[in-house]
């Protein structure tokens, strides 16, 4: 009985010892594959200078205790741009040498093109990106009559023409694919920002290369200091723009960034906005409704403060220090086809 129990106990110990042995090899095989690996990875001292000298020096030079009275981070440490925040020079310095380029979209469709687009292009000129290659895309159903406008070195205009819809609210919405369309086939390929526009809007002051980054929203003039709960989000389940809840209420007025998450923001839109029309459903602000969908799923890397696109008829002006670019004053009924 004991031989037996020792032979018994003699074979689990060699069993164990088999166990033990294998789990070693496999410990160490692993530990060669992984160091092998890890060796095949490039280091990132060898990573292009380009991707460090944009981002994260200029990122740390931000004063986000500069204005005291306004939200100057997200909760999620995106920066909000506000003035006194940021070193222009050093801003505008970082990019030039960089040699970046940025793509400026905007559509002047119908009326909109003699009402808006010359005072766009002109006041751009003095105060946009300045200093950077900028290259302006104009969309339109009317290319011939696109005035001709004096551009800075490095500065260039290119005139898309465009379908025009019968309703106003389409040509906003399909703006998206038409976006989207572009950058695919030609922006990418030149551009490594691109920045959307409406056309109804005039630049007064510095719209510089600190409003630059990998995913840029704007908050909205009306909103910013208002309540989660009077945000004017779409409350219809039935629509793919559908939200109970979100950080900001942004502004479709300007949106931005690296022209690969242009696209995919544009992309979303589109994608909901056709799917939507198959539903028999639109949303309540239109691509600005699906465009805050898409902020609240993807969160924006940066936002511009209310300076970047301010409307003159707010009365509590106080957070304000600089008047970038405004709101142009507007006759709706005279524009809109219908």
């Amino acid at each position: 009985m004991k031989r037996q129990f020792f032979t018994a106990m003699s074979g689990l110990k060699v069993r164990r010892a088999g166990i033990f042995c294998c789990l070693v090899l496999l410990v160490v095989g692993f530990t060669c594959f992984y160091s092998r690996y890890l060796t095949s990875l490039p280091s990132a001292l060898n990573l292009p200078m380009a991707s460090f000298r944009v981002s994260t020096p200029i990122i740390n030079t931000l004063n986000f205790r500069a204005r005291p009275v306004v939200v100057t981070r997200t909760s999620w440490k995106a920066p909000i741009m506000w003035e006194g925040m940021f070193d222009p020079n050093h801003y505008d310095q970082m990019y030039i040498k960089n040699q970046t380029s940025v793509a400026v979209t905007v559509f002047a469709v119908g009326r909109y093109l003699d009402a808006y687009l010359k005072t766009f292009l002109t006041s751009a000129e003095k105060h946009l990106m300045l200093g950077l290659q900028v290259t302006y895309y104009v969309f339109t159903d009317l290319p011939e009559n696109v005035t001709n406008i004096k551009l800075a070195p490095n500065r260039n205009l290119k005139v898309i023409k465009v379908e025009k819809h019968g309703r106003w609210q389409d040509i906003s919405m399909m703006r998206m694919k038409t976006i989207s369309d572009a950058i695919e086939s030609e922006i990418r390929h030149h551009c490594r920002y691109v920045f959307c526009f409406d056309v109804d809007q005039e630049f007064k002051g510095r719209f510089g290369s600190e409003a630059l980054g990998d995913s840029v929203a704007l908050l909205h003039a009306w909103f910013y200091k208002l309540p989660n709960n009077t945000f004017t989000y779409d409350r219809n389940p039935k629509s793919k723009a559908f939200m109970q809840a979100g950080d900001y209420y942004y502004h479709a007025a300007i949106f931005g960034g690296l022209s690969e998450n242009v696209k995919n923001l544009t992309d979303y839109c589109y994608s909901s906005i056709m799917e939507d029309k198959l539903n028999n459903v639109e949303a309540l602000w239109h691509d600005e409704s699906h465009l805050n969908k898409y902020f609240w799923l993807h969160k924006p890397s940066r936002l511009l403060s209310p300076e970047y696109c301010w409307d003159p008829h707010i009365i509590n002006n106080s957070d304000i220090k600089v008047t970038r670019l405004i709101w142009a004053p507007k006759n709706y009924k005279a524009l809109r086809m219908r």
